[in-house]
């Protein structure tokens, strides 16, 4: 999925004008990164809530055009209000196709329904991760990584290190440390307990 942002530069900064932009419907924000200066930009605000509102986009490389003139960037941060459906700020990083990037990407869970621990174990799938921090060149970007739950059993937890990445995808890790993704917590007593729970009302 693609995602292209229309952007115009501002010369002012500051509270004040931050406020009259929010009230013109457009979003303050910031582009750094690369070898060229941190340019001041605002946003069209219906646009850039819309794409908050899909998990793509915080995964993605975007296309920010400002007055005509691209340029392929990440979105690092962006501030909401507490409880009004307002975005107040954006952050965006320049990146460029030579050059590897750090991204946060989300996880997708699939065949929890199959795996021993649930189907057989009768356990829950705690889900311990809900992204993941990727390193790779721009081009590289996963929209999301797969998780596959098909062979967790019940006491038994899914790393980071059994996960799939795409070609050119490393995760970052710090150290020695492999983070647990999903886990099958143990039910207490197992099966034999089960197996006497029952044998028990049957009596």
């Amino acid at each position: 999925m693609t995602f292209e942002l229309h952007a115009r530069k501002r010369t002012l900064q500051g509270s004040g004008a931050s406020r009259r932009l929010r009230r013109e419907k457009r979003v303050p924000a910031i582009v750094y990164g690369g070898s060229a200066a941190p340019l001041l930009i605002d946003l069209d605000h219906n646009e850039i809530l819309l794409n908050l509102r899909k998990e793509a986009f915080h995964a993605s490389v975007l296309t920010l055009d400002v007055d005509g003139a691209t340029q392929s960037v990440v979105l690092r941060d962006s501030q909401r209000h507490p409880w009004k459906p307002l975005v107040l700020h954006c952050d965006f990083q320049r990146v460029d196709t030579t050059h590897a990037i750090h991204q946060r990407v989300p996880l997708h869970f699939v065949n929890a329904d199959i795996a021993p621990g649930v189907k057989i174990g009768g356990g829950n799938v705690a889900h311990i991760l809900n992204d993941i921090e990727v390193t790779c060149l721009p081009q590289d970007l996963p929209a999301y990584i797969e998780v596959d739950l098909k062979n967790l059993e019940s006491g038994h937890a899914l790393h980071v290190s059994e996960l799939v990445f795409p070609a050119g995808v490393k995760p970052v890790t710090h150290g020695d440390e492999d983070p647990v993704v999903a886990s099958i917590p143990a039910r207490k007593g197992g099966a034999e307990t089960d197996a006497a729970e029952g044998e028990a009302a049957a009596t």
